[in-house]
């Protein structure tokens, strides 16, 4: 796939490919369905990006925001929602109950986080047990979720801390002693939703970013939608709470986009200059691509990832901000599969990673992120860094990026790099976000801000 979208072109009405699963069963029951799907990640190693559309489809449309929460809900509380049904097991289930056991974990979530009363979480679930072919499991789970319901409902520190898997919590408290509890807190937090100010849409011959964030948020302000200035993205606005974007003053037309504050940093970092051939290596779904254009929209820029399907969001992107970009379809660290031999003034490499800074997010990272992931991942990001090096002109820049807080898949990577690479030269990242490594600039999760990010710059001798 190789596209170049021009400037006005109509929005790409090409179908999406469907999310693959052979495993989610047609069930009508909704607390059915959300065990289903939860059991799915837990024991089927499959992301709630796949599951969820094909789960939304089968309950009525009023029911999805409650399918989306109970879901998540489950995945972001899933260990301790184990620990708090097996005090009241007179024995650990057989590992041919899992199913059950999951469904254990949805009545205890509804129980102790939500606002569904008490009587219908119990009774919902436990009929649940009907569709799923738990019938002889019904007066196990009666019993126990009966106890669970007279329970304090509200997490505590200590309860978001051990809500994750053992070896993530001893590798986090082992990288960074210091601020372990709060990343572990933060990582149980429901996230803000971050938009980014188009600089180029409708501007009335305004330059200043500032002002072009105030006027933002003036139009939210008459839409009826709190939300402030964010405290280090120059466009960046976080919303009080989150809406449908359907709900957001021009956002068809491409006015704002979202995008989490700590991705926003990227384009100053690169120091963008017009004309500047610019590849964004690992693209998808396009968001740093369209903020790059929207600082500097004369780029000759080419988007690249390696899913066809997801190139699709950045073509989707790119019409919808009236952007232009060429887009491969390409592994990138095959070169000789898309490099045309022309040299780039800026490489971003937003890595594959771990998504650890990302897990308020997509809390199913918890349940699908194995320890032995993270040596694979920082394998494939040095093999990226080698692989994109000669792509970049003499003098150029390279950004390296990742959603992870594991110093093995950043500042260590970078330090791998430099030592094996003699051409490549560090620059210290000034900033008043983040702290410093040695070997980039390390963000955490902040309480109603940026997600867990990573930045380093490097520069061709």
């Amino acid at each position: 796939m190789s596209v170049k979208p021009r400037k006005n072109r109509a929005r790409n009405n090409k179908a999406r490919r469907e999310p693959r699963s052979k495993h989610i069963k047609q069930l009508h029951d909704l607390r059915a369905i959300v065990c289903q799907v939860v059991h799915d990640v837990a024991y089927k190693q499959q992301s709630l990006a796949t599951l969820l559309p094909i789960a939304s489809e089968q309950v009525d449309e009023k029911d999805r925001s409650l399918l989306q929460e109970l879901v998540f809900g489950c995945c972001r509380w899933y260990f301790h929602l184990g620990d708090i049904h097996d005090q009241f097991l007179e024995k650990p289930l057989h590992r041919n109950d899992k199913l059950a056991e999951t469904l254990l974990k949805v009545g205890a979530y509804q129980l102790l986080y939500t606002r569904i009363p008490n009587h219908a979480a119990l009774n919902e679930t436990v009929e649940a047990t009907e569709e799923l072919g738990l019938h002889n499991m019904k007066g196990l789970l009666n019993a126990v979720l009966r106890k669970i319901s007279s329970l304090e409902s509200a997490p505590d520190q200590e309860s978001s801390i051990v809500s994750h898997p053992q070896w993530m919590q001893d590798k986090i408290k082992h990288n960074w002693p210091d601020q372990w509890q709060d990343i572990l807190l933060q990582n149980n937090q429901h996230p803000p939703m971050t938009l980014r100010v188009n600089s180029q849409f409708d501007t009335a011959n305004i330059d200043d970013k500032a002002t072009q964030q105030a006027a933002y948020l003036a139009q939210l302000k008459t839409a009826e939608i709190d939300a402030h200035a964010c405290e280090f993205a120059p466009l960046g606005i976080s919303l009080d709470s989150p809406c449908q974007v359907t709900r957001l003053p021009s956002f068809a037309e491409g006015a704002v986009s979202v995008q989490d504050e700590a991705a926003q940093l990227c384009c100053e970092l690169l120091d963008l200059q017009p004309q500047q051939r610019v590849l964004d290596a690992c693209a998808a779904p396009g968001g740093k691509t369209c903020a790059m254009l929207e600082t500097q929209p004369d780029l000759d820029m080419l988007a690249l990832d390696a899913d066809e399907s997801r190139n699709e969001f950045i073509l989707e992107n790119l019409n919808r901000l009236n952007l232009s970009a060429e887009i491969k379809t390409a592994r990138a660290e095959e070169v000789d599969e898309w490099w045309d031999g022309q040299q780039f003034d800026r490489i971003l490499l937003d890595a594959p990673c771990s998504a650890s800074g990302v897990i308020r997010r997509h809390p199913d990272i918890k349940l699908l992120r194995q320890e032995g992931d993270i040596k694979q991942l920082a394998e494939l990001q040095l093999k990226l860094l080698h692989a994109l090096w000669p792509t970049l002109k003499q003098g150029g820049k390279l950004l390296y990026a990742t959603c992870s807080i594991f110093p093995q898949e950043n500042s260590r990577i970078i330090e791998r790099f430099l030592k094996q690479e003699s051409s490549a030269s560090y620059n210290n990242i000034e900033a008043n976000w983040g702290i410093e490594t040695g070997f980039g600039r390390q963000l955490f999760p902040q309480e109603s801000g940026h997600d867990g990010f990573f930045y380093a710059c490097l520069t061709k001798n």
